[in-house]
């Protein structure tokens, strides 16, 4: 049971705010029994979820049982929802939070006497909004001990620095068939998702995990991945996808790892993320992360304008992304780049040459459309939020959609945004082929410019074989 007007305390890497030491009041009713927790996840990637995995494994290593519920491939569960006196909703994307955030209220109408927490990433930066009412408690960082303690009935202190990871408690959650999956020459592949680590030792400014970690990542020991990786294949796993926001953070680990796994199954293929910098800094082991199976990395590229790059502090130049496309060419895998491609110091000019690059470099297959609308996300507790490069374009706080508003100075920059979101949008409802759809993109930018469009991209011929990728194409 929980007991009344429980406070929860973040300690300085764990709060929205370092400098605050703001406290989050929670105010939580006893609870009639434990074997009525249940975990959501509204969204995570397409992946079978980790966020509701495991701190399930965390409550049951404590004896405590907890159900699941996963609303990005289930139907609301009205049986689950009555019976649960606990519900802790899963939140490590911003699209996953504003799910989450409709799932919570639908929750209060239809269980009011349930309580509700919010476990990830973007509860803890969005903890004010979510506890002015629609959570009871919100948990982030290396919040599982934690989590379990709240539910023990322990008033807690700092959240731990370190905790003892069991193997993630699949075994209520749909099959993998409901999931993502591995494409490769036309063949689909079932796909687990398992982390190796979390956190990041980096600081990227638009990046939701430095004020949640403070340059910080933790290890998830080898024997806990590998053991998740053996019960991903018995259950048809033939690709793993890691999770970690940076596998190359700990490449040492990293190698170690992806060893076992291709000793142990040698036909299994796996796909990581990592930085550019990175990439280009252990240039070395990318050979051996292809003989070991690895089919494609995803990096954040974000942009190929050097003044988007140092406003953001990725750490990289424009030159370091045409390195690491010829590196792991080279190597023989695939680089999928994630994509910012909204900012307030990107350009049409700059837009338009990312999408001659585009065509030039034949990377139509290897990026995904999406990518070219994403704008710039600035949710509370955003190391930009201290910027004086961001000032001029910050409008005030939308607590409901989680960020702060920003117009760009070239009206013409937001007008496109819109543009391209609706043509993706509809390219997607329709399933047309990627590299028709970006060479839309790039008459739409075109007309944005000025310009005449003079027969634009060279579209590829329909029957090719397509670099692989998972099916699910959101990386963020």
């Amino acid at each position: 049971m929980l007991s009344n007007d429980v406070a929860r305390y973040f300690d300085d890497n764990n709060m929205p705010n370092p400098s605050a030491r703001k406290r989050w009041e929670v105010n939580v009713q006893p609870m009639a029994n434990t074997g009525t927790i249940l975990l959501i996840s509204c969204y995570e990637l397409g992946h079978q979820p980790l966020g509701i995995a495991w701190p399930r494994a965390f409550l049951a290593r404590a004896g405590l049982a907890a159900d699941t519920l996963d609303l990005a491939v289930e139907p609301w569960d009205d049986a689950k929802i009555r019976r649960a006196t606990l519900v802790a909703i899963a939140v490590p994307m911003h699209t996953a939070l504003r799910l989450g955030v409709r799932a919570a209220q639908r929750l209060r109408r239809d269980n009011p006497h349930c309580r509700i927490a919010f476990l990830g990433l973007y509860a803890v930066l969005n903890a004010e909004y979510l506890l002015a009412g629609i959570a009871d408690a919100v948990f982030g960082g290396e919040y599982e001990e934690g989590f379990v303690q709240f539910v023990q009935e322990i008033e807690a202190g700092r959240l731990p620095r370190k905790q003892s990871f069991p193997v993630p408690s699949r075994d209520s959650l749909p099959a993998l068939t409901r999931y993502t999956k591995f494409r490769r020459n036309g063949v689909e592949v079932l796909t687990g998702y398992v982390e190796a680590s979390r956190g990041c030792l980096h600081q990227c400014l638009h990046c939701p995990i430095p004020p949640v970690y403070n340059g910080r990542f933790f290890v998830v020991p080898q024997d806990v991945v590998l053991e998740d990786i053996r019960r991903l294949v018995a259950a048809g796993a033939g690709h793993i996808t890691f999770g970690d926001p940076d596998f190359l953070n700990g490449p040492t680990h990293a190698l170690r790892l992806v060893r076992a796994l291709h000793a142990e199954f040698p036909g299994v293929t796996y796909d990581f993320t990592a930085k550019i910098t990175h990439l280009l800094r252990h240039r070395a082991a990318l050979g051996e992360f292809a003989a070991t199976g690895c089919a494609f990395i995803v990096s954040a590229v974000e942009s190929l304008s050097d003044v988007v790059l140092r406003n953001l502090e990725k750490g990289h130049t424009r030159a370091d992304v045409f390195d690491a496309f010829a590196l792991t060419r080279a190597a023989g895998i695939v680089l999928r780049p994630s994509l910012l491609p909204f900012t307030p110091w990107e350009t049409l000019d700059s837009y338009l040459e990312l999408l001659d690059f585009v065509d030039s470099a034949d990377l139509a297959d290897q990026i995904d459309p999406v990518q070219l609308t994403i704008r710039l996300l600035i949710p509370p507790g955003s190391a930009l939020l201290g910027r004086a490069e961001i000032q001029p374009f910050l409008e005030e706080l939308e607590p409901a959609t989680f960020g702060y508003r920003w117009t760009h100075p070239d009206p013409r920059m937001d007008a496109l945004h819109a543009d391209v979101t609706a043509s993706v949008t509809a390219a997607t409802q329709e399933n047309d082929d990627p590299a028709a759809t970006i060479a839309r993109l790039h008459r739409l930018a075109a007309r944005r410019a000025g310009r005449a469009y003079a027969g634009g991209m060279r579209l590829p011929p329909p029957e090719r074989p397509i670099p692989a990728r998972l099916t699910e194409p959101w990386f963020c």
